[in-house]
């Protein structure tokens, strides 16, 4: 069957999002009401955008699905955008710009956001041509794409889970080795707010947002991200750009403010002599497994059949208020005045993070193990889990 594909197009504030999902495979049950959860959960956070009281995030399928199950074709979705009614002039996909004052042209750029790079690639002079896609706002329909594959994924049997670890320079406390139902159940009592196992931090981290907010400030964080019941093999060690840990960590660095990301305990490994820094391989119920997981499943840019813990770690949003900057179009120096935008985006990071990780993880089992529908696939990794069964 070969690798997944996907595309998405669309700007922040035009008309729609889209996207196109080619490579699944037939049989993987999907429903619109599949998307539902997950979307509003990508709003979720403490600090976040008034825009998420506009946008509802209903997800249409246009094609690729029928009665329920993917076709094997190609899988498009749609995403309006409501906020586009107010944006309708300044967004025309035709006709002449209006006139400057009302085409809510750009001309200031943000420190740290794409808009002077992206200007100075393109030959543009207004930068709302590199913002609106460039914005995070493009990540909605990253997450829409990851609901079929973890759709997949789950009729694999593979869990996952992703939470936040850290808000500004204040940590979460995070118990080592806790399996994901354990951490599930602590996000779920914690509540949507901060997504994070650890209930006590949240106290701290409200009086941090409310504090960057009454200063026109944005804090940034870390996620962490579980996937358990992912098979050993996937990925491998013959050419780099098949290593399953550097296509993970290239899909991480993609999501927009995203600065850093780790695999398994790699900054605290980098500090250890190598007899503490690796884990001690035994026989556990009969199987080969390992004492720890400082290496978070993957070894040799490969799975090794524990579970994947991978982190990502964000800055905060650019458009803070007060940054030196240009006026590109009088050079005249001026402090940036930003856009609507959030001072906190952390809690949204841990959905779109497990999203892209799944993607990952779900191409990788299609380009290992084939299958033009999801009972092939399935029947190919049972055979390879009774290899592996034998193998010791």
């Amino acid at each position: 069957m070969g690798t997944l594909r996907r595309l998405t197009a669309g700007e922040s504030h035009g008309k729609a999002l889209v996207g196109i999902l080619e490579g699944l495979p037939r049989g993987v049950p999907l429903l619109e009401s599949d998307f539902s959860s997950l979307m509003r959960l990508r709003w979720a956070g403490y600090g976040r955008s008034p825009r998420g009281r506009i946008e509802n995030d209903d997800v249409e399928i246009l094609s690729g699905v029928r009665f329920g199950i993917t076709l094997g074709s190609p899988l498009s979705l749609l995403i309006p955008n409501k906020d586009y009614a107010a944006w309708t002039q300044a967004m025309a996909a035709a006709g002449p710009p209006p006139e400057k004052k009302t085409a809510r042209r750009l001309t200031v750029p943000a420190p740290g956001h794409a808009d002077l790079a992206g200007a100075m690639k393109y030959d543009t002079r207004d930068l709302r041509d590199i913002r609106e896609r460039a914005s995070a706002r493009e990540t909605a329909m990253q997450v829409a794409l990851s609901v079929p594959v973890r759709n997949m994924l789950t009729g694999l049997g593979i869990e996952s889970l992703a939470f936040v670890t850290q808000l500004g320079d204040i940590p979460a406390k995070i118990p080592a080795n806790e399996d994901i139902a354990r951490l599930r159940k602590a996000v779920r009592k914690t509540g949507d707010e901060f997504l994070t196992p650890d209930m006590r931090v949240t106290k701290d981290w409200h009086k941090a947002v409310d504090k960057a907010r009454e200063d026109g400030d944005t804090l940034g964080g870390a996620v962490e991200v579980h996937f358990s019941g992912v098979i050993a093999g996937l990925g491998s060690h013959v050419q780099a750009d098949r290593r399953i840990d550097g296509r993970i960590a290239a899909a991480l660095m993609a999501i927009p403010a995203v600065r850093a990301v780790e695999i398994g305990a790699g900054i605290m490994q980098s500090r250890l002599t190598g007899r503490h820094a690796h884990d001690a391989i035994t026989v556990r119920n009969g199987k080969l497994s390992r004492i720890t997981n400082l290496a978070g499943g993957i070894e040799g840019g490969m799975t090794n059949g524990e579970p994947i813990v991978v982190r990502a770690y964000m800055k905060p949003p650019p458009s803070v208020e007060g940054l030196p900057s240009v006026d590109i179009e009088n050079r005249q120096t001026l402090l940036t005045k930003p856009e609507r935008s959030d001072t906190v985006a952390v809690a949204a990071l841990a959905v779109i993070a497990e999203s892209v990780v799944a993607f990952e993880l779900a191409s990788a089992y299609l380009e290992t193990f084939g299958g033009d529908t999801l009972d092939d696939l399935r029947a190919t990794i049972k055979r390879i889990h009774k290899r592996h069964a034998g193998f010791f």
